[in-house]
């Protein structure tokens, strides 16, 4: 266990800075006049064990090997998510263990789905303890892909080991500098978020509450009708609007900063998204104004908010969609599973995924035609070569398969056939709501078994860490190999 202190060094650092995080939530029970025991001593018992494993392990080598990376990459998010669900625990909430570390794992992987039943009257602090679980989340994610996924040879940001002319060694030469830009970033987001917000007419702490998990693309509210409690187009237009830069890479941020003004005009990746955006809205506001015959009875706001919702796993809703027939749905479902871009805050597939499998199935069809003809897939003007291809079409093959097992997993505990495959799409989609209703728009997660629970906990961390980073754990062989 010697050649993993650095993992449990580093996983000790984590648990401080969380456990430091809760001092938050009790400064606003103070202020509330909500004030017991569940964050205090939540983040003594979390502060406790962080400063163990710190101690425990500072002759730790400066270094991770690839096994180190993979292991510390799954650890982390378990670790957050099973110390995270402490305060629920504790709280008034009479949240059991299942219920509590499902709400932190649906905070950390931003996947916004709840098992809350009364938000509108849940404590202050609780809400905020959400918000800060999504929003570290969001950052998290974007750190680890861009700094530590490229190493292990999985995730999204493979993009950036393409072509050596665009690698995030270039754009950055130190990781913690490109690990402050993003966090400064990120910050500067989450704030503008807030400030227009608050000017829209929310409130102080759910301006505050609602910026971290727009920005982390997470979709955790303080009310049961989510965004549709405020019923305001100012605040559902800025939702939008930072939900899409969340939805963004953020390392196309950096460049911009950089001096590539262009970036976001010219990166295939963005424009292809913004495209699926705009066609999905188009296909569903026709289908929903062709069905009720009057484009007076259809709002663009609606169709638009609910797509770019769903389309990016943020899972805010502002209309109740399961009315809006059965089209809709399935279309929505689609959607789950395309996601936003690479290196964002966004998940699910992935735009550029979806890009390389539509060039690498024209090719296949080319070369029926031409049996003899060579054809490269490009992407960005650069070569993609065999080996990335093999990940991404594994990526997707196992994703699918994923899917389905957790679809046949929660169908085994009772669920009907709607709840089950949107459950599925939704945890490892990390998306939030499901369809139906039970989980749909109007529901949440509280009646399903606790077996159904633990399913989808898993679902939300294979997907969040895009299912290579844990499932290689589970390989004998490749802890011989190193």
């Amino acid at each position: 266990m010697s050649n993993y202190k650095t993992v449990f060094f580093t996983l000790g650092l984590l648990q401080v800075i969380l456990g430091l995080a809760m001092i938050i939530p009790v400064i606003i029970q103070f202020i509330y006049s909500e004030l017991d025991s569940s964050f205090i001593s939540s983040g003594i018992i979390t502060i406790i064990f962080g400063v163990l494993f710190f101690l425990s392990n500072l002759d730790h080598d400066k270094k991770l090997n690839l096994p180190q990376a993979f292991l510390l990459t799954s650890l982390s998010w378990v670790s957050i998510a099973l110390f995270g669900s402490l305060p629920f625990i504790f709280s008034n909430l009479n949240l059991g263990i299942t219920d509590a570390f499902f709400e932190s794992m649906s905070g950390i992987t931003t996947t916004g789905s709840t098992v809350i039943v009364n938000l509108d009257v849940a404590p202050k602090s609780i809400l905020l303890w959400r918000a800060i679980l999504q929003w570290l989340g969001g950052i998290g994610i974007i750190l680890m892909a861009i700094t530590l996924m490229p190493i292990m040879n999985v995730g999204g940001m493979q993009l950036f080991k393409i072509s050596s002319n665009d690698t995030a060694e270039k754009i950055l030469p130190k990781s913690k500098e490109i690990s402050l830009r993003l966090i400064t970033i990120y910050s500067v987001l989450t704030i503008l978020c807030a400030l227009f917000y608050k000017v829209f007419g929310m409130s102080f702490f759910d301006s505050l509450t609602h910026s971290m998990t727009t920005i982390a693309t997470g979709g955790f509210s303080n009310y049961n009708q989510s965004i549709g409690y405020f019923d305001s187009v100012f605040i559902e237009t800025t939702s939008m609007i930072f939900i899409l830069l969340g939805s963004i890479p953020f390392i196309a941020y950096i460049k911009f900063l950089n001096g590539d003004r262009n970036i976001f005009f010219s990166d295939t990746q963005i424009k292809t998204f913004f495209k699926v955006v705009l066609f999905s809205i188009i296909i569903l506001f026709i289908y929903l104004t062709l069905l009720n015959k009057s484009f007076l009875e259809i709002s663009v706001r609606s169709v638009a908010f609910n797509v770019i919702s769903i389309l990016t796993g943020t899972g805010y809703v502002t209309k109740d969609f399961d009315q809006w027939g059965n089209f809709p749905l399935i279309f929505f479902l689609i959607l789950m599973f395309i996601g936003g871009c690479a290196g964002s805050t966004a998940c699910g597939i992935k735009i550029f995924r979806i890009q390389l499998l539509y060039h690498f199935l024209s090719n296949q069809l080319k070369k029926i035609i031409y049996p003899r003809g060579v054809f490269v897939i490009k992407y960005d003007k650069n070569n993609i070569d065999d080996k990335f291809m093999s990940s991404v079409i594994s990526f997707v093959f196992l994703y699918i398969v994923i899917f389905f097992l957790l679809t046949a997993i929660l169908s085994l505990t009772g669920l009907d056939f709607i709840t089950s495959i949107s459950g599925a799409a939704t945890s490892i989609s990390n998306v939030g709501p499901g369809l139906g209703e039970i989980i749909g728009p109007n529901g949440n997660f509280s009646s399903l078994e606790n077996s159904s629970k633990w399913a989808l906990s898993m679902g939300m961390i294979l997907g969040r860490l895009e299912l290579f980073a844990i499932l290689v754990l589970f390989i004998p062989s490749f802890w011989r190999k190193f």
